[in-house]
C-alpha cells in the first residue's frame, strides 16, 4: 500500500520505498487500483481543488497530482522515488529531504500524510516540523491504517496480495490526535472508510458504502481518517467586527426589541434587516427604529423576488462589512442576549462554525410543538451520523462564521447546489466541507410574542428527508455512487 518512511540515523527507521524499484512500486499500485482509486477519493474530498498542497510521503506523487493543486509540493526521503515524480509530473515540485528534518520556507493551504505514519520513527518530531509551514487556516490531513487490519496487513505481504513492508508502528486514532495535539495542532473530526480494499462484485458495494457506515461495522474500517488546524490563536475585540443578520417576514412587532437586545460585540457592530416582503408594515418599522436610533449601525435591504429564509441569509451576508456574521432570526425565540457566548466561541479560537441549540436547556412551554420537538431530535441524530459532527439541533437559526470562511463556502457552494430554502442545511453542509471546527451553543428557546411561524411541519420535514439522502450521497459516498 502506498506510503514512505524516513532515513536518519537510528537503526530501527524504515524506508519503505527504498526497499524495491519504482517499477515494481507502481507496478503494486495498479495491482491495488481500487484501494488507491479510494485514497484519492477520501483527498478530494477533503482537499479543495487549486489550493497550496504539501505531501509530506509523498513516494511517486500520485495522490499530491490527485488533489489537483493550484501549487503542490512532495517530499519524501527516497532519492528513486523523487525522480521518477519530477519526471512524471514536471508541474509539481518535488524534493528530497529526511522528513524529521524538514525545512521549507512556504506556507501550505493543506499537508497532506497518507499511511505513512507507521515507518516514522518520530512521529511528534515530524508533525513539529510541519507546525511552521501552516497558517490559522491549513488543514492537516492524515489517513493510516487501522490497527485492528495488522494481522491481516501482513499475512497479505506473506501471500504476496500486497507489497511486503515492515512497520514500526500500528496506532488507533486516539494516538495520532494525541500526537497531533502534542505537536500544536487541534483535531477537528475523524472519519473510517473502506471496508474490503479488494473490488469484489457486488460485495465492494455491500461493504464500502453500506456496512462501512454502520457503527457495528466501522470499528473495522481500513482507512482511519485524521483532520486537524493549528491551534487557535484567541483573537482580541478590536481586531473584529460583527454583522448581525435579521431575515424578517411580517414581524412589525419584534423590531424594536430586536434592536433593543442584540448587544454590542467587537470593536463594532452592524444590524441588517432582511425584509422578505412584509405585508404588515415591518419595513416601514425598520425604517423607523433606524431614525431613532442613530447611535446603532442599522440597515434595511429588501428581499424582493427572492424566496425563503436561506434567499434572505445570503443578501445579507453579501451585504455585511463585518468580520463575524451571525443569524438572529427576528421573532426573538432565540434570545439575542445569547449572541455573546457565540461570539467568544469563535473570538477565542474553540470553533469556526458556531451553531446553536435549543434542546439542551428546558424551554417555554409553547415555544415548540411536540411533533417538532420529536423531529428536531431525530434530524439531530441523523444528521450527526451523516456529517460525522455532533448537530444536537440542526435547525436552530442562530449560527456564526467568519466572513472569509462563509466566503469559502460560498465560492464551493457548487458541490451540494442551490438546494436549501432554509439556509441552514447550505452553511451546515459547507463548514463540514470546508473541514470548519463546529461547536455548539446552548441557548433558551422561547415562546414567540408576536406573529406566527411559517414552519410547516409535513411539508418541511419532506424537504429535510431529501436533504438527508442528498448529504448521505455527497457525504458518505463522498459524491459517488458506486
Amino acid at each position: 500500500m502506498a506510503s514512505t518512511g524516513i532515513h536518519n540515523s537510528n537503526p530501527t527507521e524504515v524506508n519503505s520505498a527504498a526497499a524495491i524499484d519504482n517499477e515494481t512500486l507502481l507496478r503494486w499500485r495498479k495491482r491495488n487500483v481500487y484501494y488507491y482509486r479510494w485514497l484519492e477519493k477520501i483527498y478530494k474530498f477533503v482537499v479543495r481543488p487549486n489550493s497550496k498542497v504539501l505531501h509530506v510521503g509523498c513516494e511517486c506523487g500520485d495522490l499530491l497530482v490527485a488533489v489537483q493543486p493550484a501549487y503542490g509540493v512532495g517530499v519524501d526521503s527516497n532519492p528513486a522515488c523523487i525522480e521518477l515524480a519530477k519526471k512524471r509530473f514536471p508541474h509539481l515540485k518535488f524534493h528530497t529531504a529526511e522528513l524529521n528534518e524538514l525545512n521549507l520556507n512556504e506556507k501550505f493551504d493543506y499537508v497532506i500524510i497518507c499511511n505513512s505514519l507507521g515507518y516514522w520513527h518520530d512521529i511528534q518530531q515530524i508533525f513539529e516540523r510541519i507546525r511552521p509551514l501552516t497558517t490559522e487556516s491549513t488543514r492537516i490531513v492524515v489517513t493510516y491504517y487501522n490497527y485492528l487490519w495488522e494481522g491481516i496487513m501482513r499475512l497479505g505481504s506473506s501471500l504476496g496480495v500486497r507489497r511486503p513492508n515492515p512497520y514500526l508502528n500500528w496506532l488507533p486514532p486516539h494516538d495520532i490526535e494525541n500526537l497531533l495535539n502534542l505537536a500544536g495542532f487541534d483535531v477537528i473530526r475523524s472519519d473510517s472508510f473502506v471496508l474490503l480494499p479488494k473490488r469484489i462484485p457486488p460485495l465492494t458495494i455491500l461493504c464500502n458504502y453500506f456496512l462501512s457506515l454502520l457503527p457495528g461495522f466501522r470499528v473495522f474500517n481500513l482507512v482511519n481518517l485524521v483532520i486537524a488546524r493549528p491551534a487557535p490563536v484567541p483573537k482580541h475585540d478590536e481586531d473584529l467586527s460583527v454583522s448581525v443578520i435579521v431575515p424578517c417576514r411580517n414581524e412589525r412587532g419584534n423590531i424594536e426589541d430586536a434592536i433593543r437586545r442584540i448587544p454590542p460585540m467587537g470593536r463594532e457592530t452592524e444590524i441588517i434587516f432582511v425584509d422578505g416582503n412584509s405585508t404588515d408594515g415591518t419595513a416601514e418599522e425598520i425604517e423607523q427604529q433606524i431614525k431613532k436610533n442613530p447611535h446603532r449601525k442599522i440597515s434595511l435591504i429588501h428581499q424582493g423576488g427572492g424566496i425563503g429564509k436561506g434567499d434572505a441569509v445570503r443578501k445579507g451576508f453579501a451585504a455585511a462589512k463585518g468580520d463575524i456574521l451571525v443569524i438572529q432570526d427576528a421573532d426573538l425565540t432565540t434570545p439575542p442576549e445569547d449572541l455573546p457566548k457565540f461570539y467568544r466561541a469563535l473570538r477565542d479560537g474553540k470553533g469556526e462554525y458556531i451553531n446553536g441549540s435549543r434542546l439542551v436547556y428546558p424551554m417555554e412551554k409553547q415555544a415548540m410543538r411536540f411533533l417538532n420537538l420529536i423531529a428536531n431530535k431525530f434530524f439531530g441524530m441523523l444528521f450527526s451520523w451523516l456529517l460525522g459532527q455532533r448537530f444536537r439541533d440542526t435547525l436552530c437559526g442562530t449560527k456564526m462564521i467568519r466572513k472569509q470562511d462563509y466566503e469559502l463556502i460560498s465560492a464551493n457552494r457548487s458541490y451540494f447546489g442551490d438546494f436549501d430554502p432554509f439556509g441552514d442545511f447550505d452553511l451546515i453542509f459547507g463548514a463540514v466541507k470546508q473541514n470548519l471546527k463546529v461547536i455548539e451553543v446552548p441557548v433558551n428557546y422561547r415562546a414567540r410574542t408576536y406573529g406566527s411561524t411559517s414552519i410547516s411541519r409535513f411539508r418541511h420535514g419532506w424537504l429535510l428527508l431529501k436533504m438527508s439522502w442528498l448529504a448521505f450521497k455527497k457525504i458518505k459516498w463522498l459524491g459517488k455512487g458506486h
